[in-house]
């Protein structure tokens, strides 16, 4: 896998469903979430109608998120813990979730209560129309964002936005970790991502690139009101930074596209 843009991918697979009786799994990290966690996982079940499982990640049995799953699970039969044995971090959680997922569609969402659990569906229903990335986006038209820090804010924007206009990718928010993959995707490449909450831009790049569908719809993401946030902005901007000028070396090579710099699939049609 992989050509000169650096990135490792193959070519679009055609979509399918997993046979086992689930179409979604919704990957959930967490990290000591505590009671926070409750109304987070009651509102992703009371929005999402799409048959689904729900697996909550954690790093080490005494996360204080363990018993409040355990206690909620007979009442939310579709919600699991899962122990994520990749080793510790959010990027790894995620990563143990997309293994352990049941369904064709993979979605993560934060526990925080920053995503909207009501628009699931209408994403699934872009993947059923053949997307094969989906975004909850923030920076379409109909999205929006409230609060949280404003450089972080600023900087994710705008690189949601040049990317957009200028570096080829279909969707406008590319940063945003509240996004739906075909399983048959994540299958198809190779997570490079170390640090964290890169890996949605990483895999936006890559799915841009290989020619993969990418589809998104608008929502509202709100800063978390309770708890501390795990984004650490510092450690974290030279790997989103990494991922945002390899899409554009990729966009100068590819002028017009060609197979051999890394776009093994037909011209993304969004």
């Amino acid at each position: 896998m992989g050509g000169s843009s650096g990135i490792e991918v193959d070519a679009p697979a055609s979509p399918g469903s997993h046979d086992h009786g689930v179409e979604l799994t919704i990957v959930v990290p967490v990290y000591n979430e505590g009671e926070a966690v409750e109304p987070v996982l009651r509102a992703l079940e009371a929005a999402v109608t799409t048959s689904h499982e729900t697996l909550v990640v954690f790093d080490f049995p005494a996360d204080t998120t363990v018993p409040v799953v355990e206690r909620l699970t007979p009442e939310l039969p579709f919600v699991r813990g899962l122990l994520n044995e990749r080793g510790r971090g959010v990027l790894q959680a995620m990563r143990a979730g997309f293994d352990a997922a049941a369904g064709e569609l993979i979605l993560t969402s934060m526990a925080d209560g920053s995503d909207e659990p009501h628009v699931i569906d209408e994403m699934v229903v872009q993947a059923r129309a053949g997307a094969d990335v989906v975004a909850g986006s923030r920076y379409m038209s109909g999205g929006h964002q409230l609060g949280g820090p404003p450089v972080k804010r600023l900087l994710s924007r705008l690189a949601g936005l040049t990317l957009h206009w200028f570096g080829g990718v279909p969707i406008h928010d590319a940063t945003s970790n509240f996004r739906l993959y075909r399983a048959s995707f994540l299958r198809s490449v190779t997570i490079q991502s170390t640090a964290g909450f890169e890996l949605a831009l990483e895999l936006t790049v890559k799915a841009t690139l290989g020619g993969y569908r990418l589809a998104e719809v608008p929502t509202t993401w709100r800063d978390r009101t309770s708890g501390t946030s795990n984004f650490k902005l510092r450690a974290w901007l030279p790997h989103y930074l990494h991922w945002y000028a390899l899409a554009f070396r990729a966009r100068l090579r590819r002028s017009p596209p060609a197979r051999g710099d890394g776009a093994r699939g037909p011209k993304p049609t969004d």
